[in-house]
């Protein structure tokens, strides 16, 4: 039965776009079955370029409550700015 098989999220690249967004889940035993029920699901009107398929359980996210931890702005992380050396006269752009 379809509900035992694993959930798997799919993300679709249009025609004229330049990333892959995500457009829904499929259920599917595996990933070459996942990626043709996308195709039937997701692009039935020939929306996309190119389909990726993720089981939901491999896709690793952060946690919305702690997004200020995370997204703090660079200034607060010195160790993002090339500080602590002299840059060559020669090196443009850094």
């Amino acid at each position: 039965m379809s509900s035992d098989w694993p959930l798997w999220e799919v993300f679709v690249r249009s025609k004229g776009g330049l990333s892959h967004r995500h457009v829904g889940s499929v259920h599917a035993p595996d990933a070459e079955l996942a990626l043709a029920h996308a195709r039937d699901t997701y692009t039935r009107r020939m929306e996309g370029v190119s389909l990726w398929v993720v089981r939901s359980v491999d896709i690793v996210a952060s946690d919305p409550e702690q997004a200020g931890e995370l997204f703090e702005p660079a200034e607060n992380k010195i160790y993002r700015h090339p500080t602590f050396y002299d840059i060559p006269d020669e090196v443009k752009h850094i």
